[in-house]
């Protein structure tokens, strides 16, 4: 189904300063496929988006698992008076406690969400062409509340355009590594924290067919994935967390993201993994635009390998291989695991914006917001941290 709502602008290439919109309409889309072809010409890498608001790695996500949860696609396509494509908002729609909420595809799959913009429109938008997109969307009637949550301020240092709305900082951080490909290794990784981990890797390279790569074929993603599925489910028991994995659909999403093939020859998601010939020893997978990596899952060996922080030594590798290729930065993903610390030194900001669109949907907007703000107060307070710790653990 296509809605489109058409805004008065016969102005339409008019700069964001002279208080004119460049948006001449909206459609919103309920079809992927209906979205598809202006969804794939804005993830170029000439455009501006992140890795997680790809085609192939969202489309699987509905697919498997938002479209069983109750999502339905809702995406937001901003043109220009010509109607050229300015950005698309890859959104879902729920109803949940009488309210419809649209939110990112994605769900916590997802490190970051953005919308895909035409890059040259992304630098110039303001105020302006942000106030005609939500008011497009808001006569649709079709959402009480926009929730967007952990969208990036910046992306490859250009502004954000979305943080022109009201907003406030996630509750998580994301930490994140600043490469400079230039420096020497040890500018990323110290000399003694390498020789650590060249200390504990001399065990492993022992052993028969010790290597470290990252997955090509489909039978060695397929090969991957069926020992992830195995070892993860038990890693999460072991630390006594809820397993994600095990929701509906998110291992037919995970496997089909890893096999999606991108026009480049590279996957959705890359895995990259540290295996002998008689075992997987860690595998790390995350998303890259050619810039930068971002990790989505990981986990490593039952065995007694597992001593020898493989997990440690995986990262070490992934550093090294993405800097070697130009990239500018990595993250680990969100939460501040202290094995992240020992690579990650900056924090990436990211923000939530809760935008009302209707009366129900202010109600619905001041309590997202109220929430969102107490568990940014307990993750940023370690006493209220190892309080709120005790009390889930008690729960279990």
């Amino acid at each position: 189904m296509t809605m489109a709502a058409a805004i008065d602008n016969r102005t339409g290439h008019a700069p964001a300063s002279t208080g004119i919109s460049r948006i001449a309409g909206v459609d919103i889309l309920g079809d992927l496929g209906q979205a598809e072809s202006i969804w794939r010409s804005l993830e170029d890498i000439k455009q501006f988006s992140t890795p997680y608001q790809r085609f192939d790695l969202l489309s699987a996500w509905q697919r498997q698992v938002g479209a069983r949860e109750g999502h339905r696609p809702f995406i937001v396509i901003a043109y220009d008076a010509e109607r050229r494509p300015l950005l698309l908002l890859p959104l879902t729609l729920s109803h949940e406690h009488g309210v419809r909420t649209a939110s990112f595809m994605g769900g916590k799959h997802a490190t970051f969400n953005m919308a895909l913009w035409d890059r040259e429109f992304a630098v110039a938008a303001g105020a302006t062409d942000l106030d005609a997109l939500i008011s497009a969307i808001r006569a649709r009637a079709e959402a009480d509340v926009l929730a967007l949550g952990q969208q990036p301020l910046t992306w490859h240092g250009v502004p954000n355009p979305m943080a022109l709305l009201p907003h406030q900082a996630s509750a998580n951080d994301c930490p994140l590594m600043k490469i400079v490909p230039e420096e020497p290794p040890t500018a990323r990784i110290s000399s003694s924290f390498r020789r650590r981990l060249k200390g504990k890797e001399r065990k492993l390279q022992a052993l028969a067919g010790y290597r470290s790569h990252v997955a090509t074929s489909d039978a060695e993603i397929k090969r991957l994935l069926d020992w992830f599925f195995i070892i993860k489910p038990q890693r999460m028991a072991e630390q006594k967390l809820p397993n994600v994995f095990a929701d509906p659909g998110v291992e037919e999403f995970v496997r089909d993201a890893c096999m999606a093939q991108l026009a480049d020859g590279g996957r959705a998601i890359d895995i990259h993994a540290l295996e002998c010939d008689d075992e997987v020893i860690a595998i790390f997978a995350g998303v890259n635009d050619g810039h930068r990596f971002s990790m989505m899952f990981n986990t490593y060996t039952l065995s007694a390998n597992s001593k020898y922080s493989p997990g440690l030594i995986l990262m070490r590798d992934i550093v090294d291989h993405y800097a070697e290729r130009g990239y500018r930065a990595l993250d680990l993903g969100i939460g501040s695991d202290d094995y992240k610390r020992l690579f990650c030194k900056d924090d990436e900001p990211i923000f939530d914006s809760f935008i009302p669109l209707s009366l129900r949907g202010k109600l619905a907007a001041a309590a997202m917001s109220g929430v969102n703000r107490a568990k940014h107060l307990v993750k940023h307070n370690p006493a209220l941290f190892e309080l709120a710790q005790k009390l889930r653990g008690a729960f279990r």
